[in-house]
């Protein structure tokens, strides 16, 4: 049903004992860690590299959490030769596009 999360990855991370605080965490994933990497046009077309290798690292953790490894994977190649990550960065997009919607539909049916 999931092509990039696994739900039992995010349970097994924050748990399934208190429902509220898993839904505050996967949340906050898509608000901060989803959103930042959705926005990082701008630091490309600046070329503020700097920038973008903080946001990736910093959003490295919460694909652990969700499960999506493939994308942790591209975070880390994008962090690791930064000045031609542009190809790996649109991949990447894509993929955070589909975990939005996986996690959305995930918290919906929780």
């Amino acid at each position: 049903m999931y092509k990039l999360i696994s739900p039992q990855t995010i349970i097994q991370y924050f748990g399934d004992d208190d429902k509220e605080m898993l839904q505050e965490m996967v949340q906050i994933i898509i608000d901060t860690n989803l959103h930042d990497l959705k926005y990082l046009d701008e630091f490309y077309n600046s070329e503020d590299f700097a920038t973008i290798k903080k946001k990736c690292h910093k959003a490295k953790p919460s694909m652990s959490y969700v499960g999506a490894v493939e994308s942790r994977k591209l975070l880390e190649k994008i962090e690791s030769d930064l000045e031609n990550s542009r190809p790996i960065y649109n991949k990447l997009l894509d993929q955070v596009q589909i975990i939005e919607q996986e996690l959305t539909h995930f918290l919906k049916n929780l």
